[in-house]
């Protein structure tokens, strides 16, 4: 009679790992469908945009790798990923010596300098973004219409600006629903909003087509969805009580979810594995203090959008957040 074998071994008991590169490359897959319809909306301008992006984000870090007489990490396709989302967050007329600045910014300032992926602070795209937002307010504030004929035959002059020289945005300038709503008073029908029918950033596009691919990354458990879980709720909940008691001269609470760059911000930024807290409870508090920091932004703010800003601030409590919120060791 053959009998049974128990092993008893520590912690932790996982069959099957799952590593970096795989966990960046799902996040890339999930990226992608939101560039195709970012180049869908906007056309060649955005395509070159983001692509010049991403191509400063590998060199850079491949360059930085070198110097430092590291093996290269362009193989675990964060910087595919950070050179993405920083050309999602710029206007499709950005032009493109700019962009690749803020490629080289979002590695070598956000990501290398404080010791390569899983030690930085700030999630990296946004520390390029908010650079560029200081160095060029104008060409970060030039916005084009959504879906122009011509978008994908011809390239808007303002993208091949040479270096150092002011962008020719004649005919071009614009506002974005959140500036209309903000200075003039404009609102935009929220249905547009959440379907990308709208001007704005490259990634200010379908709102419901980037929940769907933040869907994909949670059920792949790549993503902790209660970090946009929380951020929406808060803003979707604070939107609603002031438009309760402040009536229509505060946004609605579907305007304020669908606008700007919040669901592209919650779902592949804010949730950044590195920059966010570990615990349960930690990313609850993470959330709702960036969801009601975009509220009051918005709200009270000089500027029309403050998801950015938001998130930056949310990661530089998060460690505060962890430091606080310990969970319970077991046995004791």
């Amino acid at each position: 009679m053959r009998s049974k074998l128990l092993n008893i071994s520590t912690s932790p008991h996982i069959r099957r790992g799952i590593s970096t590169p795989d966990i960046m490359r799902n996040v890339v897959w999930a990226l992608l469908p939101v560039v195709a319809f970012a180049v869908y909306a906007f056309g060649l301008d955005a395509f070159i945009v983001i692509t010049t992006t991403t191509i400063s984000c590998v060199i850079t870090e491949h360059i930085l790798c070198l110097s430092a007489r590291k093996q290269t990490t362009i193989g675990d396709w964060s910087a595919v990923i950070t050179g993405m989302l920083l050309g999602l967050t710029l206007p499709p007329l950005f032009p493109i010596w700019m962009a690749f600045i803020g490629g080289v910014v979002a590695i070598a300032l956000g990501k290398f300098a404080f010791g390569g992926l899983g030690y930085n602070v700030f999630n990296p795209a946004l520390v390029g973004r908010v650079v560029l937002q200081a160095a060029f307010p104008v060409a970060v504030t030039t916005w084009t219409a959504a879906f122009r004929p011509d978008r994908f035959s011809a390239v808007s002059a303002p993208v091949f600006t040479f270096p150092f020289m002011t962008p020719e945005v004649s005919g071009f300038t614009g506002a974005t629903p959140l500036a209309a709503f903000k200075f003039d008073g404009v609102s935009t029908d929220a249905q547009e909003l959440a379907l990308g029918l709208v001007s704005g950033s490259a990634g200010e596009t379908c709102s419901l087509l980037i929940a769907v691919c933040g869907i994909y990354l949670a059920v792949r458990k790549m993503m902790n969805w209660r970090i946009p879980i929380s951020i929406l709720l808060s803003v979707f909940l604070l939107s609603w009580l002031l438009r309760l008691f402040g009536g229509e001269d505060f946004p609605d609470p579907a305007f304020m979810l669908f606008s700007g760059g919040l669901m592209l911000g919650a779902v592949f930024m804010a949730s950044d594995m590195v920059a966010s807290p570990m615990t349960p409870i930690g990313v609850w508090v993470y959330g709702i203090l960036i969801g009601t920091l975009v509220v009051v932004i918005r709200v009270w703010g000089g500027q029309p959008e403050g998801v950015m800003y938001a998130i930056l601030l949310g990661n530089a409590v998060s460690p505060q957040i962890d430091r606080l919120i310990k969970p319970r060791v077991y046995g004791t």
